[in-house]
């Protein structure tokens, strides 16, 4: 069947289609205890999702909605270990890398590596080629192999070792690796290649690049040994460039790059916090898995998140959503849920190979609060767009300066009220403002969002709120019915890259390419 014609969906659909047009500002004076219906706490965590367009009727229709998607089936083939990636015959096991005692040995074996590595450069025990101490890690991947550790390391900077510097390349463009190595010395950097086969094209371009750097000061191939790690299964290529097999890390298919933080991409993260901030991490991690595989769908805090999003996208008609952390430490969060959430549900084809129907994943962006207040909030505000947004606020500063959380926070709150409730013609004559004006000032409000509240943002929070946001994507790929663990939209533009390459360097035929690709290519060899 159809999704948009199942009971569920019709029953979803017609009471978007009598209530979508209620503002935040009646269901709140119409419901004393709306807070409280919705609102759900766990471990810490506390979601309210109280300024969502939704009521009870609605919270009911999108929870019988799941039932209908037999969430608790698909969870439970996930967890067991199920070949749920049906489109590439894989399992989806990032869960089992948190498993502490219960994890597969080769996981715990792989962590064991990792504790030694991160021991072994802490303590300067690893050296480089002239025996200088360590003092910068640079780590070479991209996609899922750059954002996790990176944005993970920017929301721990409170926690940073403090003789070590740990630093992030991912872009082929010369100006991402080149001012970085102008500034370091080769003889106490070390390099993390991130890539499971070895074969990923900007990051095998980054590390040759670091490689020939490191041997014009060495002079000897000995040195790459001394100075880079491998994160990779292929060790037939790693041996190739140069890096010795004990400092080859593995890790396995059942890791999607998106979720594989907490596999042996993670080492950076764990250089930059320290091993006992990474096992925290994963602790935090785990505590939401089992949260999410035990927690009734009511109380479930990803699904809830995913039933919200399905209902803002398919019944409300929001094309984007806003991620708006206030936390500086948080702002690369949005960047790095933008690949986990658009990358896995961003497909127009279901499981059995037919199309959806229905817009899937929105677009996601945002940034650290307040600086977003003085640039896109003008548009929330009165810019006529449906944008859902997310908040998220710490309780306690984890940069703890007198005078800035306090208002940081009230910002926060300030800016989801406003969304919510706008502000009236009569509040603006209320309040004096004239007729002029007035029309200038009308904030209409009715702007859905949630906020989420974290104690602090430490490795054990930052564990829980990734893993809440990894389930959320895992819910929202089965209430859409689509595979969210495979990325076939990204393999066009590398075919094409291939073979446009050689056209920039004068080799081979262009005529098969489109118009304004080969005026773009005579226009660029032209200028080169």
């Amino acid at each position: 069947m159809k999704l948009t014609d199942s009971p569920a969906w019709q029953a979803l659909s017609a009471h978007a289609a009598s209530f979508s047009q209620h503002h935040l500002r009646d269901l709140f004076a119409a419901d004393a205890g709306r807070f409280e219906r919705f609102s759900r706490r766990c471990d810490g965590l506390l979601l309210d999702f109280s300024k969502q367009r939704i009521d009870a009727e609605a919270h009911r229709l999108l929870l019988d909605f799941a039932a209908a998607a037999d969430i608790d089936g698909w969870r439970q083939k996930m967890l067991s270990g199920e070949i749920i990636n049906h489109t590439e015959g894989r399992a989806v096991r990032h869960v089992a890398l948190r498993a502490g005692e219960a994890a597969p040995p080769e996981t715990r074996a792989v962590l064991a590596q990792m504790q030694d590595c991160c021991d072994s450069i802490h303590n300067g025990v690893w050296r480089g080629y002239s025996n200088e101490r360590i003092t910068d890690v640079v780590n070479i991947g991209i996609g899922g192999s750059d954002l996790g550790p990176r944005m993970a390391a920017r929301a721990l900077a409170a926690a940073q070792q403090p003789d070590l510097r740990v630093h992030f390349v991912a872009n082929v463009d010369a100006a991402d690796i080149a001012p970085l190595l102008a500034r370091l010395d080769p003889r106490a950097t070390l390099f993390i290649i991130a890539s499971k086969t070895f074969t990923t094209q900007e990051t095998l371009i980054n590390a040759r690049t670091a490689r020939a750097w490191l041997l014009a000061a060495a002079g000897s191939e000995e040195a790459v040994a001394r100075h880079f790690i491998a994160l990779s299964t292929a060790r037939e290529r790693t041996r190739e460039f140069g890096i010795a097999d004990a400092n080859v890390f593995e890790f396995w298919d059942w890791v999607g790059g998106r979720f594989s933080l907490w596999s042996a991409i993670g080492l950076s993260l764990a250089l930059a916090v320290g091993w006992s901030n990474f096992t925290q991490l994963l602790a935090g991690a785990r505590a939401m898995d089992e949260h999410f595989a035990n927690a009734p769908a009511a109380d479930n805090l990803p699904l809830t998140l995913a039933l919200l999003t399905l209902w803002n996208t398919d019944f409300l008609g929001a094309p984007s959503a806003a991620v708006l952390p206030y936390s500086q430490s948080l702002e690369l969060l949005p960047a790095y849920l933008q690949q986990l959430e658009m990358e896995s549900n961003g497909k127009q084809t279901d499981r059995a190979g037919q199309g959806i129907g229905v817009p899937t994943n929105p677009i996601v962006w945002g940034a650290a609060g307040s600086n977003g207040q003085h640039s896109f909030y003008q548009l929330l505000h009165q810019g006529g767009q449906l944008v859902p947004c997310d908040f998220i606020a710490l309780g306690e500063s984890d940069f703890p300066l007198p005078g800035h959380h306090r208002p940081l926070l009230a910002n926060c709150l300030a800016q989801s009220a406003a969304l919510a409730f706008g502000q009236t013609a009569a509040e603006l004559r209320a309040a004096g403002v004239s007729e002029t004006l007035l029309p200038y000032k009308l904030f209409p409000g009715n702007q859905p969002s949630s906020t989420l509240l974290l104690p602090r943002l430490d490795a054990y929070t930052l564990g829980q709120l990734l893993a809440l946001y990894e389930h959320k994507t895992f819910c929202l790929g089965v209430l859409w019915n689509l595979n969210s663990f495979d990325q076939w939209g990204v393999e066009l533009g590398k075919t094409l890259a291939g073979r446009i390459e050689p056209l920039l360097a004068g080799n081979g035929d262009a005529s098969a390419f489109d118009a304004s690709t080969r005026g773009l290519l005579a226009a660029l060899r032209s200028a080169s």
